[in-house]
């Protein structure tokens, strides 16, 4: 997270907002335009209305009346035009600007490790993508533009004051340092506000978020009442957030609206006199000052009003470039390619935590050959399925190597790496769209009918075909309209389609119907012939006919061999383990 900033505003970090927009110089530079033509326009009118009553109203110059109101009209006109223009293309070009910082940070997401998820709330990385995103779209549409204009208004008027009647404008001048210190104070209250909002924003979308996600399981231990109260106290923080901005708003406007309104009874005090006395000040001047002082006050309140929405804009943006600035991905510099892969695989001395100082694997070191089945047993937190995410490259081990047919996977590309590994996790993860797209992922090399006769090999096309609409079937968010045994199938079956030479199943059928195990163990025994599998798995019979297993405790390797020859080790690890799953079984 980047450090906050004790100032009103961050203009390094405005900066580089800006480097956004210089793809759309032209439109940048054109909203840039129409806010001074909007300027000029602002002080046309006053000064065409002090023309209509000096000119013609007190005069009775009625000819004159109806050119200076058909001039009134035309500027009227082409302010119209230029506000539509404005706000606009201000509009247009905070949405080019989001959408460029959207695709830019969904992309630097795509390549983190896997280890930052591990240790990130999905809410609030959702919060960042697509909230905070859009609060900094309103920096161009709402903020920055419109604060420009403001500006360039104020100064214009200001001019044309200063040009009409110095005595008048120094009257305004005397009131305007009182507004121009609450709209300081205000905005530093407002930026410290904002952050807290965006916070408790984060807070309460990861807390809804997970509590909608672990629904079944709030359920199913009676947790409601404790979960909304959770909810309220977090929402209470939220609102308190919000009210603190309120609050500074209750203070704000009421002074700068007093303010105006003591301006206007001077204007009118003096100017009135003035024009009582025929001085140079006359009636036109003193009606085109009060709507001058207006106009003045008013860009005033709204530029506090819109630096209300550029401090949002920057925090947001603050965030957002935060996760942008995360230097969390895996180390992606091996130049060579994997291509014709036979599957061997070697861990030499391998050594990884996750967290620094609590090593998980404590110097691995083992081969499987290629076409081998190799099996990995051990008890929960032994590190079986460390192994598997370390041959991916999800992490970076401490020391040690890890190689494919004797190349170190640290040389070779990571899409060319993981493009030989399919892997069938025990959760599987299925998107909210088709059977179809869930298991080609969207991949354009593979074809329906491939798809269709691989789901015939592995004995589940009948299965598919059972469903409403077969393989154009919704399978709705993470696989909800699936039971996990079938779940698990369009798993193995996603795994199965891409043909890979190295095929991982981590703890596969350790949560299905015997009927899905059995599909899934016949595809097995089709899917392992002449390809290097590792198998990782609870039940000790599902891997009997293994060329290898391997089996693990606290970290290390404790012993290697076969079924048989494991089965001989008298009080052995392995020995025990399947002695113990045995009589279950017998017991069962």
């Amino acid at each position: 997270m980047a450090e906050k900033s004790g100032k009103a505003f961050d203009f390094g970090l405005f900066r580089r907002l800006i480097t956004y927009t210089n793809p759309y110089r032209l439109t940048f530079y054109f909203v840039g335009f129409s806010a001074i033509l909007l300027s000029i326009f602002a002080v046309l009118r006053p000064f065409l209305l002090q023309q209509i009553i000096d000119k013609t109203i007190i005069p009775k110059n009625n000819e004159l009346l109806v050119t200076f109101i058909s001039l009134m009209a035309g500027v009227l006109f082409l302010e119209v035009i230029s506000q539509f223009l404005f706000i606009y293309f201000a509009n247009w070009l905070g949405q080019q600007v989001i959408l460029d910082i959207r695709v830019k940070l969904f992309n630097h997401m795509l390549g983190f490790k896997k280890q930052y998820y591990d240790q990130s709330a999905v809410g609030r990385l959702v919060t960042r993508a697509v909230s905070d995103i859009e609060t900094i779209a309103s920096i161009f549409s709402q903020g920055l533009f419109m604060i420009i204009s403001d500006l360039l208004k104020m100064l214009v008027i200001l001019g044309y004051m200063l040009y009409q009647s110095w005595q008048l404008t120094l009257l305004v001048l005397v009131v305007l340092p009182v507004i121009l210190y609450a709209t300081r104070v205000f905005q530093k209250k407002m930026k410290a506000a904002f952050e807290e909002v965006r916070t408790q924003v984060s807070n309460l979308n990861s807390f809804v978020q997970e509590r909608i996600t672990g629904m079944k399981i709030v359920q199913l231990f009676t947790r409601e009442e404790t979960e909304y109260a959770n909810f309220k106290e977090i929402n209470e923080k939220h609102k308190k957030g919000w009210i603190k901005t309120v609050w500074y708003n209750s203070i704000f406007f009421p002074i700068a609206e007093m303010s105006s309104s003591v301006t206007i009874g001077l204007i009118v005090w003096y100017g009135g006199l003035k024009a009582a006395q025929g001085d140079v000040i006359t009636l036109g001047v003193v009606i085109a000052f009060i709507e001058l002082a207006q106009m003045l006050f008013r860009p005033l309140r709204q530029i506090a009003d819109k630096f209300n929405t550029l401090q949002m804009g920057m925090v947001a943006a603050n965030r957002v470039f935060a996760i942008l600035d995360t230097d969390s991905k895996i180390n992606d510099a091996g130049e060579l390619e994997l291509k014709e892969v036979t599957g061997k695989i070697t861990f030499e001395n391998v050594k990884f935590s996750y967290l620094q100082g609590e090593e998980v694997l404590k110097g691995i070191s083992f081969n499987v050959n290629a076409g081998e089945t190799v099996a990995i047993v051990g008890a929960t937190g032994a590190g079986k399925s460390t192994i598997i995410n370390l041959l991916s490259r999800f992490y970076e081990i401490n020391s040690g190597a890890i190689s494919i047919d004797d190349k170190n996977i640290n040389s070779v590309t990571l899409t060319s790496l993981r493009g030989h590994i399919a892997v069938v996790l025990q959760d599987v993860f299925l998107f909210a769209d088709t059977i179809l797209n869930n298991i080609t992922l969207n991949n354009p090399e593979i074809t329906k009918d491939q798809v269709y006769q691989a789901a015939k090999e592995i004995g589940i096309h009948d299965f598919i075909m059972s469903l409403p609409d077969g393989y154009q079937y919704n399978v709705k968010e993470r696989g909800a309209m699936l039971s996990s045994g079938q779940r698990q199938l369009i798993s193995f079956l996603r795994a199965y389609v891409t043909k890979p030479e190295i095929l991982v199943l981590d703890e596969a059928t350790s949560s299905i119907d015997s009927h899905s195990e059995q599909l899934i163990q016949d595809a097995t025994n089709k899917i392992t012939k002449g390809r290097t599998s590792i198998v990782i798995a609870h039940r000790l019979a599902t891997i009997k006919k293994a060329d290898k297993i391997i089996v693990m405790d606290q970290g290390k390797i404790v012993e290697e061999g076969n079924h048989n020859e494991l089965l001989e080790i008298s009080d052995g690890y392995y020995r025990n383990l399947y002695e113990v799953q045995f009589n279950e079984m017998k017991e069962v």
